[in-house]
């Protein structure tokens, strides 16, 4: 049985992961099967929910952990951190 994965990606955009930045992020979160969660010091919430997100209040150089778990976590995290890396630019 695989195990979930896991990686820490640091907030670099200037606006951090709030309104525009954070409707990307969850717009890719959802095109994958993966349950995907974001993870702030103790907190972790799910990845496709605005609110839940939102609600970390993740600001430029905050490191946050994505956890992904299903048949598509390596894609999704790939894929979710290149989103980060990329500062949100499409």
């Amino acid at each position: 049985m695989a195990t979930m994965i896991t990686k820490e990606v640091v907030i670099n955009n200037q606006v951090g992961l709030h309104a525009r930045p954070a409707t990307f992020f969850i717009q890719k979160a959802n095109e994958f099967k993966s349950s995907i969660w974001v993870e702030k010091e103790e907190r972790r919430v799910n990845a496709k929910s605005l609110l839940g997100v939102l609600s970390l209040g993740i600001v430029k150089g905050t490191a946050i952990t994505i956890i992904a778990d299903g048949s598509d976590e390596e894609e999704a995290i790939a894929t979710l951190s290149a989103l980060i890396d990329s500062d949100f630019s499409e």
